[in-house]
């Protein structure tokens, strides 16, 4: 048994390494660049736009927040970036960010946001894509992700049909094997820890409970859990970032250093934990690059099976959500944590060195203690377990659409049964070879997802045409909204009756 398990972890040391190597991370990045090109820089140069039609939209179009009737199996905007942030604001704006910090040195905080600048037009192209080539199951449901723009977009491509077919069905068999480890143990696991050193929990009463809970949400549907989510994200990343903030604003006479640390340290004016220069930028880079992705998990095509069930219309629109999504998540959320740790005295910032003994959520805890003392190391255990919580519920759903790519619709609560299994031997195991598989399987991911993206990029940059003539530059054009014709014209129609009720609210 032993020999089979050293045997499995040689294999996967090895396809890991390529997996979540410096190639594969220039390739996310890449698709990143092209998109930001292809859509002439959509982030920058109509950020006032999607800022008021995303964020801005919450408190001033009711239509974004309201919640769908009973029987209508949609979601509205802020639930699906509710539903999606939930999976995405997790771990890795706590530990992935310390463990950047550490390996890479301050530095891998600049390249972080670099991957994330670029990462909001990757996101934005699985979004778009996803709502064009989406479709009904026989609940009415929308079901859309990267299994059906790879069958139906890039299948439909000539020559392509089997190859489309073959990455979608790989697809989807990686994002379960992801959902189980990443979505499920890995979040779980983390909880029970920090749960156990912070207040003494046993893991196994923390993972029956939260089994317990996971069912009465996960059992309900979509519906139910975007409804969860959508009131708790928003609460545990408000209070994260207020407590975050004042750990910065105690030690703000820290920033400046913090600042030049990380921009010296990122293109390696000074060596990273004493190394030589040429190492220390190296690790700055990849580090920064990978815990970035990690974080925000554009490039993966997760994130857009739960996008693709909102009540939008326009795939833009959907589109301008993923890049707010990833703003929020890597340029908010991670930025604050790194100042929050870099800005504490944990790290000698003339060198880039650790100085704590500290590693993971417990180097941020540190930070946090600082000003909080106890309450610290507590605040972010609860923390932790708010973040990774709802990152499971998140994932469920990736899983479930995956799940129901390859089964069926009338097969998903067998799914849900193992899924909400696995909560309680995640709390129990250990997990250092689960969560190297499961972290592989959800790298294995981003490569037919990428595939599909990048051959179907011309489509979304005619889409992203498409709604700026109509809706910025108000020119008479017939939209593009699905690549299905009944839903193309049912679309159509209902933009139609939208507009005349419009103009007869303004007359």
């Amino acid at each position: 048994m032993n020999n089979f398990l050293s045997t499995v972890e040689n294999v996967n040391n090895a396809v890991n390494g390529f997996v979540w190597g410096l190639p594969m991370l220039i390739l996310l990045v890449g698709t990143g660049i092209l998109m930001t090109c292809l859509t002439r820089f959509f982030q920058i140069s109509h950020i006032r736009h999607w800022i008021s039609n995303t964020i801005g939209g919450i408190f001033k179009d009711s239509h974004v927040t309201a919640h769908t009737k009973k029987n209508d199996t949609q979601i509205s905007q802020f639930q699906s970036l509710c539903t999606a942030l939930a999976a995405t604001i997790g771990t890795g704006n706590i530990a992935g960010v310390a463990a950047a910090i550490v390996s890479g040195g301050p530095g891998a905080i600049f390249w972080m946001w670099i991957v994330a600048f670029f990462g909001m037009m990757t996101n934005f192209s699985e979004n778009v894509l996803g709502i064009y080539y989406r479709r009904r199951n026989e609940r009415n449901e929308w079901c859309g992700g990267a299994m059906y723009y790879l069958s139906d977009g890039l299948g439909s491509k000539p020559g392509c049909r089997y190859i489309g077919s073959i990455l979608a069905v790989l697809f989807s068999i990686f994002c379960i094997f992801a959902s189980f480890g990443i979505g499920n143990m890995g979040q779980i696991n983390s909880i029970t820890v920090n749960m156990n050193t912070a207040f003494g929990v046993p893991s196994i009463v923390t993972g029956i409970l939260l089994m317990i809970l996971a069912a009465l949400v996960i059992v309900g549907g979509l519906k139910r859990i975007a409804s969860v989510t959508e009131k708790l994200v928003p609460f545990m990343a408000i209070i994260y970032m207020i407590c975050a903030i004042i750990v910065c604003l105690v030690h703000i006479d820290q920033f400046g250093a913090v600042f030049t640390s990380i921009i010296k340290s990122a293109f390696g004016m000074r060596a990273v934990g004493g190394g030589i220069v040429g190492s220390g930028v190296a690790m700055a880079v990849q580090w920064g690059m990978k815990r970035g992705v990690f974080s925000n998990e554009a490039g993966l095509g997760s994130s857009v099976m739960v996008h693709s069930s909102s009540n939008v219309r326009e795939p833009v629109v959907q589109g301008m959500w993923g890049i707010f999504e990833v703003f929020a998540d890597t340029i908010i959320v991670c930025t604050i944590t790194a100042f929050a740790v870099l800005s504490s005295g944990l790290v000698d910032l003339e060198t880039g060195t650790v100085i704590s003994d500290q590693v993971s959520t417990a180097l941020v805890a540190e930070a946090f203690s600082t000003v909080f003392g106890k309450f610290g190391y507590a605040f972010i255990a609860i923390a932790i377990l708010l973040f990774a919580f709802s990152t499971t519920l998140g994932w469920s759903q990736y899983g479930s659409k995956a799940f129901e790519y390859l089964f069926g619709r009338k097969n998903i609560k067998f799914y849900h049964i193992i899924f909400v299994v696995f909560i309680v031997f995640g709390a129990t195991m250990d997990l250092t070879l689960a969560w190297d598989l499961s972290d592989t399987f959800n790298g294995m991911m981003a490569i037919p997802n990428l595939i599909g993206v990048i051959s179907l990029s011309g489509t979304v940059m005619k889409i992203t045409r498409n709604y700026v003539q109509r809706n910025i530059l108000h020119q008479n054009i017939k939209p593009m909204l699905s690549a299905i014709d009944d839903i193309q014209e049912l679309h159509e129609r209902e933009l139609r009756e939208k507009l005349e009720n419009d103009e007869v609210e303004t007359a």
